[in-house]
């Protein structure tokens, strides 16, 4: 895998930066909340921009706005350098959420080298969703999710563990028809999204992970997002979102180890400088 130089990260690090304001002033025209989340949104509070070892930005949007901007920026950014990713029955990029993707670079991950997609520096956006109160329901919503990440990523899950890994082979296995699998990711996702927001307590990121999914955020902690210096610009964190970080990070203003605080992505090629299409048949495909 590629090491990203410290003098590469601050270039792609401006890239992601550009990327987000782009997507904001989106969501801003058209009234659709959205708010950095993950490392974006602790590199906010703490170091006023990007973490100074991250790589990418994430966002979060109710499931209700992340419906909209999708299918608006498909119609209105159509001619733009970033192109929106999401997976569907005949186009898959093994991602459980859509993704902003930058045309006029290249950034190859390892676990995409074989697909034909847009390879180029990403900003990830993730839908958030109600958390039912009833364990019963709870437990439901978990095991559809599970369900919808196996067969929209259609890629058996690894580091978690040698049981989940069995069971993702299997599942897969058993049902090789593209068309089978993107019905049951379908019903799966109509399964797990079916508890909005505004009747449930509490909020949950599905599409994150097994572990992410567990969270339950305090609703009140996504109601609205505050605009915060971030770098050269401001970028919309949740109002709560001290809540939502020590949930999911614990103490997230105390700083990793030194040798923790490095990029976090695996990389097989990068060049900022060059559209992703100059590398197919050579870094992927």
């Amino acid at each position: 895998m590629e090491r990203i130089e410290k003098k590469e990260l601050q270039k792609l690090q401006k890239i992601d930066i550009q990327m987000a304001k782009t997507f904001v002033e989106f969501c801003d025209k058209h009234d659709l909340l959205c708010y950095l989340c993950g490392g974006g949104c602790i590199g906010t509070i703490r170091h006023q921009g990007m973490i100074p070892w991250d790589d990418d930005l994430d966002f979060f949007m109710p499931r209700k706005d992340y419906e909209k901007a999708w299918k608006l920026w498909n119609v209105e950014m159509s001619d733009s350098q970033y192109v929106l990713e999401k997976s569907d029955e005949s186009h898959i990029d093994r991602n459980l959420f859509f993704t902003i993707r930058d045309r006029e670079t290249t950034l190859i991950k390892p676990y995409q080298t074989d697909l034909d997609i847009t390879h180029g520096v990403v900003l990830d956006v993730l839908p958030l969703d109600g958390y039912p109160s009833k364990k019963i329901e709870r437990k439901l919503q978990c095991f559809w999710a599970l369900v919808y990440s196996l067969y929209c990523a259609q890629t058996v899950p690894v580091n978690h563990g040698k049981a989940v890994t069995l069971i993702g082979k299997i599942a897969l296995t058993m049902v090789p028809s593209k068309h089978l699998r993107y019905s049951i990711w379908k019903f799966a996702e109509k399964q797990m999204t079916k508890y909005d927001i505004d009747d449930c307590e509490g909020i949950t990121e599905l599409c994150s992970g097994p572990g992410y999914m567990k969270n339950w955020y305090p609703k009140d902690a996504f109601v609205k997002a505050i605009k915060l210096p971030f770098a050269d610009t401001e970028m919309p964190i949740p109002v709560g979102y001290d809540a939502y970080l020590k949930i999911a990070f614990g103490d997230y203003m105390k700083l990793p180890p030194a040798d923790k605080q490095m990029a976090h992505h695996d990389v097989t090629f990068m060049d900022l400088d060059n559209p992703y299409t100059k590398y197919k048949g050579k870094y992927y495909c």
